[in-house]
């Protein structure tokens, strides 16, 4: 078996980041994220081969690519990667959807249902991307944005009778 040097380098450095002098769990930025401009820290991520039960809450950029059976409560972005089974109950402000999941969503922003992503259930969101290849059976809520706090009226031209 060989070892890749780029593993080899590069998990220190997340395990020292994650982990930190007392092996207490930080936060840390993939290199290169600072550009995007959004400012949002990974906070951490359920790899593949790994399965829970049970009610996770958290803060930060999410992304999970395991199995999951229960409640997310996520303050910023929450990412389902291709491999991801969830079910359960989700509660966020943005949930990218690349696997699988069945259950119901409340998002305070955006839900994206990616190309090889397949959602099952309800979605209560203000705004539902669906991008080609995405799936999604169930029933949507289109909610008001909670940044949103006055009503847009549209003037509607009255036609002129002949």
């Amino acid at each position: 078996m060989r070892a890749h040097p780029d593993r080899v380098t590069v998990l220190p450095k997340i395990s020292a980041q994650l982990f930190g002098a007392w092996g207490k769990l930080m936060a840390w930025k993939w290199p290169g994220s600072s550009t995007n401009g959004s400012g949002e820290e990974w906070t951490g991520f359920i790899d593949q081969g790994v399965t829970m039960e049970g009610t996770l809450q958290l803060t930060g950029t999410f992304r999970i690519d395991g199995n999951v059976k229960g409640n997310i409560i996520s303050e910023q972005t929450l990412i389902l990667g291709e491999n991801a089974k969830v079910e359960g109950q989700i509660e966020g402000n943005r949930v990218v959807i690349a696997g699988r999941y069945d259950g119901v969503i409340f998002a305070k922003g955006r839900v994206e249902i990616q190309a090889k992503g397949v959602v099952t259930g309800e979605v209560h969101s203000p705004c539902l991307v669906i991008d080609p290849g995405g799936i999604f059976d169930g029933r949507c809520h289109m909610l008001a944005s909670s940044d949103t706090s006055t009503s847009v009226t549209i003037p509607i031209r009255a036609l002129s009778q002949v």
